[in-house]
Parts: structure tokens; sequence; C-alpha cells
């Protein structure tokens, strides 16, 4: 195997100039630590925050989509299903005859439709 070459440090005008911004970094760091660190790092969280909004907005708002509003026929209706789930007990055998009465070898796969205007996963 022929000897290995030390590797040297690139040199030039540019590099010698990085060289004494990050050296000079380093010192000042130890000396104001939160206003070459911290305050950075804080105003890119804070930053960070503000760009999000948007995005976090339209995803409760899709969801709001989806959601339907109930009139009060279909609140009593919700409502009464609701507590005949709570107050029925589960019982695993129940679960499984209710799944063993199945017919699981004839089934056809049928698309959801979609509301106007979301993306059904079909590219025309």
């Amino acid at each position: 195997m022929p000897p290995r070459k030390p590797v040297e440090a690139p040199s030039g005008p540019v590099d010698a100039f990085f060289r004494k911004v990050g050296a000079s970094y380093r010192r000042n760091l130890s000396r104001h630590p939160f206003a070459l660190f911290g305050a950075p790092f804080v105003l890119t969280i804070v930053a960070g925050s503000f760009f999000l909004t948007p995005a976090t907005a339209l995803r409760y708002e899709r969801h709001n989509r989806k959601v339907q509003a109930l009139g009060v026929e279909g609140e009593k209706q919700y409502m009464q299903e609701l507590e005949a789930k709570k107050n029925h007990k589960f019982d695993i055998r129940e679960e499984y005859f209710k799944l063993a009465g199945r017919d699981l070898d004839n089934w056809e796969q049928v698309r959801v439709p979609r509301k106007e205007g979301d993306f059904d996963g079909v590219f025309k």
C-alpha cells in the first residue's frame, strides 16, 4: 500500500476569510452565547411557527369540511346511538360470529365518492 499524504487545508483568500470568521465566532461564542446562538435559534423557531400556521389552518379547514352539521333530529339520533354503544358490553364471541357470518370470498371493491374539489387519487 502506498504511503498516504497528509490532508492539507485549502489555502486562498476565501478560505482564509472563512477561517478567520469561524475563529472569531468560536471566540465570541463563549463571551456572548445567547446573542450568537440562543437568539438566532429562538428566531428560527418563531419564524417557523409563522410560516407553518397557514399549512395547519388548511389542515383543519379540510377536516371541518368533512364534518357534517347535525340538525336537531340528527343530534337526537346520534345521542341515542352513542348511549347504546356506551351501554353495550364487548363480547369477543359475538364479534367472532359476526365476522364468521360474512361471505369473505365474494366481494367487490367500490370507490368511495369524493366531495367536489377533493383530490380522489386518480390522475386524469
